[in-house]
């Protein structure tokens, strides 16, 4: 038989179960906080009645913590239900409600047993007890979340955690499994968009993926440093556990057709079976289906560059203009744009030059290939090296960072070609690598210079020997004259034959049997870094070559103008007629530079001489 002493504690812990102040026992709640709330039982009572009631309010103190979680689950379930508190606090927040439903549904049915007359203290704490871990657990989650207010995946991290915790207790392990579940829905529910559209729907910045919106895809063109692809969308440092082996293969597939989206075009990833993410909670099979996506967005961006945009045409066109494959345009422009190019750049017509570029490439065998188009002039305001000491990016030589600008710099050291490329190309064909080529370039157009200056000096002295009376300066300076082109030749045809061409058709293999966009982008920044290695372009040696390059070119000059001085008789003109045709040549052919002094002027022609 139940006591009345017995009853009172009952009621007023079948009230405190529910949250509500009994007879005795009151609920407190101080400082404001989450997790502050406590049980006190009244010490106004009658002192013989707390003689009678000690044991049972003793027993009834054991209950008190499930009631204590209960007010803080619920609490942080109102707290929860907000619309700023993200999709996962919500999901997680409805489980929650919905076990409290089963909670109140059990203090219910024990409130009925108790009018019946048969529900006694230990009758209550018997029932209480497979409530009491599972409720416990879920307040020590409920407490880090509100104190650390977490969101998104820190909530999906502290629920896994709690649940390894609780590896020992099936029942409460389960519980913590459900809630993982109910909470994961909301998330990959965001995933299942990005994996299968390339489109974030976050609006409570939840997802472990960030999008930077200030990044736009046009500054692949425009800037060197551009960092579209690999900060438009990057991962955060809160990244689901489950999800941390994947998450660089998640974010690369959004990314992939997110590019597709961009261009127009229509994204659809193939349906599998049971493909939903949302459905598979904590079965690892979702990984499949991501792995699924990845390779899907993967080989249909590389298709759409291949196929439908030609990057391997454009490469090729590229290695047509700027490394000189085809370099016969060059011939023609040179001739015609003499004049110009020995302007200095602040002097230079680009607009001239592009009409002059622009007849070069119709009148050669350039005009067939359709995309010369997209060739276009441009005119640096520095010297090559300079421009390499201004590439932070590039590890040049001290030495070459440290070279002072050349006091006279023309047209000839400064033109250069660039390359209309238009998106997606330009993620693999950015402006970073597009200078890169130009660098080459101008290395390369400024050898095929001064291989010009040093031919015409050698026509001129193959008309020359028969005025030679003496037989021995004439001689002399054909034999330096050819042993400077045998240098520039060597030097040319070490640039072209032995690292361009090789390395271009190492690339040009990797490229036909890369599996993604991001191996393409990895084998062309490979390609450019390794031409401009091996050029010379990134070690000291190039200082050395500009200088035997100059020396050169000021052996061309002073040759020219020497036999331009020397007065030569009637009769020779007459007999001679290959005299004349140098006269010509050297009228085609200006000097890029004349000596920058007189002891340098005369050091050079009396090295001629």
């Amino acid at each position: 038989m139940v006591s009345i002493q017995e009853m009172i504690i009952i009621d007023d812990l079948l009230s405190a179960l529910t949250g509500i102040d009994g007879r005795y026992i009151s609920i407190k709640k101080s400082g404001g906080g989450e997790d502050t709330f406590s049980f006190h039982v009244d010490g106004s009572m009658d002192l013989a009645l707390q003689a009678r009631m000690f044991t049972y309010v003793e027993s009834a103190k054991r209950i008190f913590p499930l009631c204590k979680s209960y007010l803080l689950i619920n609490q942080f379930v109102e707290s929860r239900s907000q619309f700023k508190s993200g999709l996962v606090n919500h999901a997680f927040a409805a489980a929650l409600r919905a076990l409290l439903l089963d909670y109140q549904a059990m203090v219910a049915q024990l409130e009925h047993q108790f009018r019946l007359g048969r529900l006694s203290i230990q009758g209550l704490w018997f029932y209480c007890q497979p409530m009491m871990g599972s409720m416990q657990a879920l307040s020590i989650v409920i407490k880090k979340a509100s104190a650390y207010n977490f969101v998104g995946s820190a909530v999906l991290n502290l629920l896994q955690s709690q649940a390894k915790l609780m590896a020992g207790n099936y029942l409460v392990r389960s519980l913590l499994e459900k809630m993982i579940d109910s909470a994961n829905s909301a998330y990959l529910g965001i995933l299942e968009r990005w994996v299968y559209e390339g489109v974030i729907d976050d609006p409570h910045d939840e997802f472990f993926i960030a999008e930077n919106k200030s990044l736009q895809k046009e500054s692949l063109t425009q800037d060197y440093d551009a960092m579209y692809w690999r900060q438009r969308y990057s991962l955060k440092d809160d990244i689901p556990s489950f999800l941390a082996n994947s998450a660089e293969t998640i974010l690369t597939t959004g990314k992939y057709l997110n590019v597709m989206r961009e261009c127009g075009h229509t994204v659809q990833v193939p349906a599998l079976e049971n493909s939903k993410l949302t459905s598979f909670g904590s079965n690892d099979h979702y990984l499949e289906c991501i792995k699924s996506a990845y390779d899907f967005a993967s080989g249909e961006l590389l298709n759409l560059m291949k196929d439908k945009y030609d990057l391997i045409g454009k490469l090729r066109s590229i290695k047509h203009y700027l490394l000189l494959d085809q370099g016969d345009f060059l011939v023609h422009f040179m001739d015609i744009a003499r004049d110009e190019l020995s302007k200095t750049p602040n002097e230079i017509s680009v607009e001239k030059l592009q009409s002059l570029l622009d007849i070069a490439l119709r009148s050669t065998a350039a005009a067939a290939d359709p995309l010369h188009e997209d060739v276009t002039c441009s005119v640096d305001s520095c010297s090559l090296l300079k421009r390499l000491s201004t590439l932070k990016d590039l590890q040049t030589g001290e030495t070459v960072a440290e070279t002072e600008e050349p006091l006279s710099v023309t047209g000839v050291e400064t033109f250069s070609v660039n390359y209309k490329v238009q998106w997606p190309l330009s993620l693999v064909i950015s402006r970073k690598a597009l200078t890169k080529y130009q660098l080459v370039f101008r290395f390369l157009f400024h050898c095929k210079h001064v291989h010009r200056q040093l031919c015409a000096a050698w026509e001129v002295h193959q008309g020359a020997r028969a005025r030679d009376r003496h037989g021995t300066a004439i001689s002399t300076s054909s034999i330096l004259c050819r042993n400077m082109l045998k240098f520039i030749n060597s030097l040319l045809h070490y640039l072209t034959f032995e690292v361009l061409e090789p390395n271009w058709h190492v690339m040009h293999n990797k490229l036909e049997n890369a599996k993604s966009i991001d191996e393409v982008i990895q084998y062309h920044d490979f390609f450019m870094e390794k031409c401009l290695k091996e050029c010379s372009l990134l070690s000291p040696i190039l200082l050395k070559l500009e200088k035997l390059k100059l020396v050169c070119l000021q052996y061309a000059a002073a040759t020219q103008w020497l036999m331009n001085s020397i007065e030569v008789p009637e009769e020779d003109t007459d007999d001679n007629p290959s005299y004349e045709s140098c006269k010509v040549l050297l009228k085609l052919r200006k000097p890029s530079k004349k000596p920058n002094s007189p002891t340098q002027e005369s050091s050079v022609i009396q090295c001629v001489l």
